[in-house]
């Protein structure tokens, strides 16, 4: 299908490898002109390689900590200096640490809400102007099922998701004048570095085997099995194109019907 966004500019955030990765290929398959970002230079420009090879599409990789404002600027500044325009902005950022109530200290509350939240809000905020100035635009939130049903032991998830939400909910509404749309994706359990590490953590906690926490994962999933990320990718990149043109303030999961609640 053809979803009518080749030539588009899209910045992916932290696209080295997971799910990120998986939505910034997805989009290039597309003739989508590529930024991708993460703090892992080599991993990044290794990615950015596999992506050419594969579409042939020119990905630029810009290497940045997401929690860092500064670079957050330098970044759009490079890409609007690349591309004159961002017409699709993915947020991303790596999953805060885990951690029970008790176990979190102020630091890494701070630390999480600068990542988690304040990354998104920083990226949105440094491309509006562009998307405002061609009436066209998609933002499009990567965040977590933990958004509408929290996690054990991932407070800090819990406590920011439902934040990127928010701002997303709100920002549809103050755009959908000027036709960008606003959309929040919820990962469930995809098998990506970030769930391997997360089960090793548990693990380590409990003493448990980690194919006995990956088993107990997957009972709670109704489709039986983890997904694969390009099953999310192939949703980002459906709301990034011209097919989803009436789709804004939407919070849809991908989860394998983990989620239990109705809404």
């Amino acid at each position: 299908m053809d979803l009518g966004i080749k030539n588009r500019v899209a910045l992916v955030a932290a696209s080295s490898r997971g799910l990120g990765k998986a939505v910034a290929w997805e989009l290039a398959r597309e003739g989508v002109k590529l930024v991708i970002c993460a703090r892992n230079k080599e991993i990044l420009e290794q990615t950015a390689d596999e992506i050419l090879l594969d579409t042939g599409v020119t990905v630029f990789p810009l290497a940045v900590d997401l929690s860092n404002p500064n670079q957050i600027d330098w970044m759009i500044n490079e890409t609007l200096d690349l591309f004159g325009k961002v017409d699709i902005l993915v947020t991303n950022a790596g999953g805060p640490p885990a951690g029970n109530f008790s176990d979190l200290t102020d630091k890494e509350w701070m630390e999480a809400a600068q990542l988690t939240l304040m990354s998104a809000v920083r990226l949105v905020r440094k491309v509006l102007p562009s998307m405002q100035k061609q009436k066209w635009g998609r933002i499009i939130h990567m965040t977590s099922v933990s958004l509408k049903q929290p996690i054990d032991r991932l407070f800090l998830s819990n406590v920011f998701r439902p934040g990127v939400a928010g701002m997303a909910k709100s920002l549809s509404n103050e755009l959908a004048k000027e036709n960008i749309l606003v959309n929040t994706v919820c990962p469930g359990y995809f098998m990506t570095e970030r769930v391997k590490e997360l089960i090793s953590a548990q693990a380590e906690k409990t003493g448990r085997p980690e194919k006995e926490i990956e088993k107990e994962i997957t009972g709670k999933i109704p489709l039986g099995r983890m997904g694969n990320p390009e099953e999310l990718a192939s949703l980002i990149a459906f709301l990034a194109s011209e097919k989803a043109s009436y789709i804004t303030g939407a919070t849809v999961q991908v989860d394998g019907g983990y989620i239990q609640g109705l809404l």
